[in-house]
């Protein structure tokens, strides 16, 4: 059996350390290239749910209002449909049940501020002229922030006959 001298092998062996920590080095930096998703929301009516991301986050600061009019104007956004005497349920990440969160209809505060992760409000409200509704969709968002506008995800509800 033939050994290697001393200075070769602990030579060898600090090459081959070099080399992983240079692997997982350029791993991290590929992973911090990438963008982090925003929190998901998500409406459940039934047996049917819709989730979304949003353009209109800024991770924790203040949304600008030109920003958050083009969202509320975009053109994909998700639907979902909602029989009237059904149940609409809401859901969010924590992430923005801990910045605070309001529902609005049509772009009005339907509830207060909340720091739960779910909220149910009945289907009926959302069809309803005594809080804004007209015709047989609503626009409903969902706020993040108390005080300033940190996110919005906005969702079109479908009346279903």
């Amino acid at each position: 059996m033939t050994s290697l001298p001393r200075g070769r092998a602990a030579n060898g062996h600090h090459r081959r350390a070099v080399a992983a920590l240079g692997a997982v080095s350029a791993g991290l930096l590929v992973l911090s290239a990438c963008d982090k998703p925003t929190p998901l929301a998500t409406i459940t009516v039934g047996k049917s749910s819709v989730s979304s991301e949003t353009d209109c986050y800024n991770d924790g600061k203040a949304v600008s209002s030109a920003d958050l009019a083009k969202c509320l104007k975009a053109k994909d956004i998700k639907s979902i449909k909602v029989d009237p005497d059904d149940t609409v349920r809401f859901g969010v990440d924590p992430e923005i049940a801990d910045n605070g969160w309001t529902i609005l209809m049509n772009g009005q505060p339907l509830t207060d501020s909340s720091k739960k992760t779910y909220r149910t409000i009945p289907g009926s409200v959302f069809f309803n002229a005594q809080y804004g509704a007209s015709g047989n969709s609503t626009l409903v968002s969902i706020k993040e922030g108390d005080k300033t506008v940190t996110g919005l995800w906005s969702f079109k509800l479908k009346k279903d006959a």
